[in-house]
């Protein structure tokens, strides 16, 4: 389905009046939202905010040194989490769908429960409530821990959404070959749901990335922990945040840019095997034909 045509179906395409009104309001909102920045380094401006000597600092090595051991810190817990959740979260989807009724009774609980509460929740339960019972992890695993914990409930509801998408006469074509379910959910399902979901694997990658923030309440050395410390030494507040949120958004925009590519490129992909698909169809067909007198 084309993007217009999937446009149609969520909404009714606007006429000229409403073409018009879209423009005027999304220009007065532009303007709002100039008017707001031009405000802001107004004040910035009028409060010596933006002197150079509070900016020039986070040019010195050590500073680039320490923030860039803070973007080490945030790559390492969320790719550690992601390592885990990721896999952890397909295998409670195939138990949510598993005929086995206990099973998928207990995978719906494990992630219905993460999935409704706060990770903040979790982050604390990890700092100050199983510590008292003998459970005290290192600072590392108390933050990655409830990552794990909350994105596996996240990330399996994705991957339940790839599976259920998978068209149902795949399951039947598996089956009229011989094949066990596990066996066509492995071999057939999966690599089509797989396809299905990356998209959203990414989005939960983002979303891994920006909860390592948390890491700041069990004094994990992550980005915004190190802002945090940088700003006790420098007293530049504004400008350490600042900077600390324009890294966070590059680091976002190269994940989404990474997610953009590999849907492309899977798209593709998808495109050209059903195009041979097709070919191979109509040479059959062909062959069937019987030839003329």
């Amino acid at each position: 389905m084309s993007t217009a045509n999937a446009t149609r179906v969520l909404f009714d395409e606007p006429g000229p009046r409403g073409r018009i009104r879209i423009a005027v309001w999304s220009v007065v909102l532009g303007v709002v939202l100039v008017g707001l920045v031009a405000f802001a380094v107004w004040q910035f401006y009028v409060h010596g905010q933006l002197e150079v000597n509070k900016w020039f600092g986070f040019l010195n090595p050590a500073i680039v040194r320490f923030l860039g051991d803070g973007v080490l810190g945030t790559f390492q817990a969320t790719l550690m989490a992601a390592v885990v959740a990721f896999p952890l979260g397909l295998l409670l989807a195939l138990g949510r769908v598993s005929p086995n009724a206990a099973f998928a009774r207990a995978c719906t609980l494990w992630i219905e429960f993460f999935r409704s509460i706060p990770m903040l929740l979790v982050v604390y339960a990890f700092l100050l409530a199983f510590p008292r019972w003998g459970l005290n992890l290192p600072i590392f695993w108390k933050l990655v821990v409830p990552m794990i914990l909350v994105s596996s409930a996240s990330t399996a509801e994705v991957f339940r959404a790839g599976i259920n998408a998978v068209d149902r006469g795949q399951h039947e074509a598996a089956a009229a070959i011989g094949m066990t379910p596990g066996l066509g959910m492995r071999l057939v399902i999966l690599p089509q749901a797989f396809r299905l979901v990356l998209p959203g694997l990414l989005t939960q990658l983002v979303s891994l990335l920006k909860d390592s923030t948390l890491g700041y309440v069990v004094s994990y050395p992550e980005l915004m922990q190190q802002g945090r410390t940088l700003t006790s030494y420098t007293s530049h507040l504004i400008q350490t945040y600042l900077v600390v949120a324009l890294i966070y958004v590059v680091l976002n925009l190269l994940l989404t840019r990474l997610a953009q590519w590999l849907q492309g490129r899977t798209g593709r992909r998808a495109a050209a095997g059903h195009t041979r698909a097709e070919g191979n169809a109509a040479e059959q067909a062909a062959g069937m034909m019987p030839a003329p007198q």
